[in-house]
């Protein structure tokens, strides 16, 4: 899912310039395997994987609880080839049964609450087929990368497709226990700004852990990054895969 901020159209237009494909796309991609396969992109954002997933010959459901994301999937070349759905995690109800259920660019960590995080895991284990899996990834609290989430680190200038630009820095409003709050700024003018406000949740693994067995969710196979290297203290992933 993305974060708050992008329910507001214009800065959805910036989503996909602040976050281009990388080599989780791959490991997500290998990880379908051969098509087709029935898919959920759950948090979907402006459906740029879900798109490529569909070319590649999948049946895939992009789910988002943002509707300006949505707006820019549908529209996006291949975006007829994907059912989309506006929903959150939770609120997912659907007929279809999935080979592979996906949570991709860290959507798992807007789940704040521990019943958020249930509700949800338990809806994915609901929603998969006979064998199927359900893969996402969460940021290694042990890393702390939200201390680089400041000004002078987070400074870029983004080009947009229309030929302007935008500048964009994160800044850390503050951090209490595994909630970590920070602001998006956005600059498209001398007098035009926008600051978006987001929370996520770093969750530890042996928590989630608990989270994902409480779900009925078992064998458990985890990685530290998307080069599949083991989880350390060091890792800058929670890569988890899970199944019935």
């Amino acid at each position: 899912m993305p974060c708050a901020s992008y329910i507001d159209p214009r800065l959805a237009a910036v989503y996909d310039h602040l976050n281009p494909s990388g080599k989780e796309d791959e490991f997500y991609a290998a990880l379908a395997g051969t098509p087709p396969r029935t898919i959920l992109d759950m948090g979907c954002g402006t459906g740029r994987f879900a798109c490529e997933l569909a070319k590649l010959g999948h049946h895939v459901t992009g789910a988002d609880p943002a509707g300006a994301m949505l707006d820019i999937a549908r529209r996006r070349e291949g975006g007829d080839r994907v059912t989309w759905v506006e929903t959150d995690a939770a609120g997912l109800d659907l007929a279809t049964r999935f080979d592979l259920i996906i949570m991709t660019g860290h959507a798992f960590q807007t789940l704040l609450g521990d019943a958020e995080i249930h509700a949800a895991l338990s809806t994915f284990a609901r929603h998969l087929g006979t064998c199927g899996k359900l893969a996402f990834e969460t940021r290694n609290p042990l890393r702390r990368e939200w201390e680089t989430w400041i000004p002078d680190l987070s400074r870029e200038t983004v080009r947009l497709p229309d030929g302007s630009s935008v500048e964009v820095h994160n800044d850390i409003r503050h951090a209490v226990g595994e909630l970590v709050t920070y602001e998006t700024h956005f600059r498209f003018g001398p007098d035009d700004t926008a600051v978006g406000v987001d929370t996520l949740r770093f969750i530890d693994q042996a928590r989630l852990t608990r989270h994902l067995t409480e779900a009925g969710l078992g064998s458990l196979t985890w990685y530290g990054n998307w080069d599949g290297s083991a989880v350390s203290s060091s890792s800058p992933e929670l890569i988890v895969i899970c199944q019935l």
